[in-house]
């Protein structure tokens, strides 16, 4: 997988067939809620940020179009205030990741946003500047391509994406004074918001969790293929590093939201697989961490 040795160096920097940007993004934009509106604004907006997100540079690595991160941004409008050009939304992100020498592709970040709120006008441009956040909708797109970039490095090397993801925190500190999507940014409002989530990812106390993304992924899926028992191995030492990290700070969404967004392949990895005490230790650190999803690691057990 090539995109691992962009960690060691922009080894591709001034080759002709490389590009700089980092995703490969699909948007897609639901209006049905919302009557009595011009259909042109809603596709010019989507493909507005289909373009933001595929063609601004975020970091100084080089990618070829290859080795893209492939994510979807999955945009549901509840409501569209033509006064204010004001639009109420929710989003679903997921972000994906080839495993090595295989067709299997793994999530590696997916999370719902219901407070997705922007302002928009028809034709407007969208630029994005870190030291002048004055922008809701640049700002939400920014911020979740840092965290989509930053998570990817986090499982390609030991807390690979750390400069990455504190690009996403600076977001949401200078964010605060954003009008429309101030629940989403304010400090201490909600654990479960923007800001909530990447100050606890980036925690000291959450290190475990972020060392675990490099180990599932990289020590874990990424040899499965060659060497089964020995990826099962490394996956199953993962969940020591999830087990802490939930110890460390028992109210973070982290690990929850983890394994919402890996119950099935966890399932299936494990499920008739192992002896039983591992399958037992395996059932223990997942239902105290996410019970929402005990049928799930019900077949584990």
């Amino acid at each position: 997988m090539k995109r691992l040795f962009i960690l060691l160096a922009t080894l591709w920097a001034g080759v002709g067939y490389a590009c700089a940007q980092e995703l490969n993004a699909t948007v897609t934009l639901n209006h049905q809620q919302v009557q009595g509106t011009s259909t042109s604004l809603f596709d010019n907006l989507e493909q507005s940020i289909k373009d933001f997100l595929n063609q601004t540079q975020w970091t100084n690595l080089q990618f070829q179009r290859g080795e893209r991160i492939n994510c979807s941004f999955a945009i549901t409008v509840s409501k569209y205030d033509d006064t204010e050009n004001l639009f109420t939304c929710s989003l679903v992100v997921q972000a994906n990741r080839p495993v090595f020498n295989s067709s299997y592709t793994t999530v590696t970040y997916s999370l719902t946003d219901a407070s997705f709120n922007f302002e928009f006008k028809e034709f407007d441009q969208l630029t994005f500047r870190m030291e002048s956040i004055d922008n809701d909708l640049t700002a939400l797109l920014a911020y979740y391509a840092y965290m989509i970039i930053g998570m990817d490095l986090d499982t390609m090397s030991p807390l690979g994406g750390t400069e990455v993801l504190q690009q996403a925190r600076q977001i949401t500190n200078s964010a605060q004074g954003l009008v429309r999507s101030a629940k989403g940014w304010k400090a201490f409002d909600d654990y479960k918001n923007r800001y909530g989530f990447i100050n606890d990812y980036l925690d000291n106390g959450m290190e475990p969790m972020r060392q675990l993304m490099y180990k599932y992924h990289r020590e874990g899926l990424d040899v499965m293929v060659e060497n089964t028992d020995r990826g099962r191995a490394a996956i199953l030492e993962s969940m020591e590093l999830l087990k802490e990290a939930h110890a460390n700070k028992t109210m973070s969404l982290v690990p929850q939201v983890w394994t919402d967004y890996k119950r099935d392949e966890i399932t299936n990895i494990f499920k008739g697989k192992g002896t039983s005490t591992e399958k037992a230790g395996m059932y223990e650190t997942l239902m105290n961490i996410n019970t929402s999803q005990s049928t799930y690691w019900d077949q584990i057990k």
